[in-house]
Order: structure tokens, then sequence, then C-alpha cells
């Protein structure tokens, strides 16, 4: 979800392409849109889902993207991965709302944050503001995902968050001290 504006939807295995509420896509329209759920209409059919749920019609063919990730010593998963072509190391936090970057790893991207917009968060460390983009390319193991939403923040993020804007696109199989992560569509 996009606020209350707009849904991202993947059609038919293809990229995710935001959908604006009340707009039709390839036979599917985007009735409403909250924080949590969309409400989206499929040949003639209403359905209500909520944020990283999906519908399918049919069976989606194994795209063999994934990677296993091991736990550290404290339980964290990190992964080693790049955000528009460039190395990135993440901490996965299925807490975050989308990929987080600090500003010292989006300068080095060469990501021009400062013309995004500009919003708040709230963290460990209180309300801060950040600035939202959308990330070209997002790739982690075998899996890269296109226009990704993003934040920046300036101050007090020393690592990139591999958030939900990535998470919900994949499944995910907690095993132990490994996670799998296998690209739904």
């Amino acid at each position: 979800m996009i606020g209350d504006k707009a849904a991202v939807v993947a059609i038919d295995g293809g990229d995710p392409v935001t959908i604006r509420a009340g707009q039709t896509r390839s036979g599917i329209t985007v009735v409403s849109v909250d924080r949590t759920s969309a409400t989206i209409e499929v040949r003639g059919a209403k359905r209500v889902l909520s944020l990283g749920q999906h519908h399918r019609a049919t069976a989606a063919a194994p795209t063999g993207q994934s990677v296993t990730l091991a736990a550290d010593t404290a339980g964290h998963f990190l992964a080693e991965g790049q955000v528009n072509g460039g190395p990135v190391r993440f901490v996965v936090d299925t807490g975050a709302t989308v990929v987080a970057l600090p500003a010292a790893d989006a300068r080095r991207l060469n990501i021009d944050y400062r013309k995004g917009k500009v919003g708040q968060t709230r963290t460990a460390n209180g309300t801060v503001p950040v600035y939202v983009v959308t990330l070209e390319r997002v790739k982690v193991g075998a899996i890269e995902l296109s226009s990704v939403e993003g934040i920046v923040i300036e101050q007090g993020l020393d690592v990139a968050l591999l958030g939900m804007s990535f998470l919900s696109r994949v499944n995910m199989r907690h095993d132990g001290q490994t996670l799998t992560l296998q690209r739904r569509f």
C-alpha cells in the first residue's frame, strides 16, 4: 500500500506496478486502499487483501530465485545484497515497513534522496525525518526485485534494513538458524 492512495500489485507474475484507487489495469480494479489493506475487483468479484497478502487464480511457476541466510551469534539475519547495482549489507527486519538506508549508503549509491518526499518514521530512538524514495533494483542472493519502496534516514541508522517492501514479495521460511527467502512473483 502507498498510504491510502494506491496499491502495488503484481499481475500475472509480472513486475509489481502501482495502481491508484479507482484505476483498472489488466482487468484488476483497485477499489479502495488503506494503510493495512486494499480492496480489489477481479472479474466482478471483490477481495480484500491485507498488506503482503496475494491472490492468485492459478498456481505460480517456481522462479528458482532463492537465498538462504544464516543467523549471526545474536540471532540476526544479515544479507549481502545490492541496491541499484551497488553493494549493501542488510539486516533482515520484518518490523521495518520498507527498505531503509542510512544516508551514507544512499550517497555512496548515488541516490539523490533529497528529491524524495519528506516524511517521518518511528524508530527505537523516537520519531525521525526520512526521505521516501523508489529503489530501481534491490538484490539479495539470486532474488532481484524492481521498483522497491524505500526510505533514507540521515541520522540514527548505521546499517541498511531489508524491510517489508522487499520481504512481502518473497516467501520466508525460518528453520532454526537459517532463513530461506524465495521470490514469489
